[in-house]
């Protein structure tokens, strides 16, 4: 059987921290993040280069108990370090796997995973390591989402990959309204002049500056990751 020769070399897949819940109403999921994990080390294992940014919202909201009076900054390094919990549960999940993946953070914890050095981070990858970055960018204001372009720019990812519950980006909540229309490709300039909440805008417009193509696709579908680096149109496309 002939498999399609993979169309993307390097690659960085933002997860949210909700998606790791999988039904619960907190924490992990142990066969959600074990799904997850055998997908991305069934795309490192095929010879594409793999970095991961988690989000903390399964642990962990700044923003929420912001508007609750706690200061800002303070909830967002809250923040950082349950995304730092759950890198190293992908960690976990992938070397249980046989993989190898590296934790490196924005923020210095030196006890539990390296500090981000963007030339390490690049030689983790070119060696087939998984690269996992926690505590977004390390700085409060800034979501995962930002982190995740950011990072992806740092790299020279050929791909940002966004895993969601959705298969794509519609005009209105599809759960809400029959009607809703998916998306195959967007431009950049278009997410934000409709507000259609792709990733916010910072991430956005980092990606437009610095041509990043964005994908939106349905991590529950089994197979999707391994399909779109395949070159497979899955989801949507976010590009100039």
């Amino acid at each position: 059987m002939n498999v399609p020769a993979l169309k993307y070399r390097r690659i960085l897949l933002k997860l949210s921290g909700e998606a790791l819940m999988g039904k619960a109403d907190y924490g992990i999921d142990p066969e959600v993040i074990g799904r997850l994990a055998r997908e991305i080390l069934e795309a490192s294992r095929a010879g594409v280069q793999v970095g991961v940014v988690i989000g903390g919202g399964n642990i962990f909201r700044g923003a929420g108990l912001q508007a609750a009076g706690m200061d800002r900054v303070t909830g967002d390094h809250m923040g950082m370090l349950a995304t730092v919990m759950n890198a190293l549960a992908m960690q976990d999940a992938l070397e249980q796997l046989g993989a190898f993946a590296r934790v490196m953070s924005a923020l210095k914890i030196n006890e539990v995973c390296e500090d981000f050095i963007r030339r390490r981070a690049i030689r983790h990858l070119e060696k087939g390591r998984i690269v996992i970055f926690a505590a977004g960018t390390g700085n409060p204001f800034f979501t995962t989402d930002s982190a995740a372009a950011l990072r992806a720019i740092e790299v020279g990812a050929d791909l940002l990959l966004k895993a969601t519950k959705v298969d794509g980006v519609y005009d209105a909540d599809p759960k809400k309204n029959t009607d809703a229309k998916r998306f195959e490709r967007l431009g950049y300039a278009e997410v934000i002049a409709r507000n259609l909440q792709v990733m916010d805008t910072a991430a956005i417009a980092l990606c437009r500056d610095y041509n990043i193509p964005l994908r939106i696709y349905d991590m529950t579908e089994p197979g999707n990751l391994m399909r779109i680096l395949q070159g497979e149109p899955i989801g949507t496309l976010v590009h100039s």
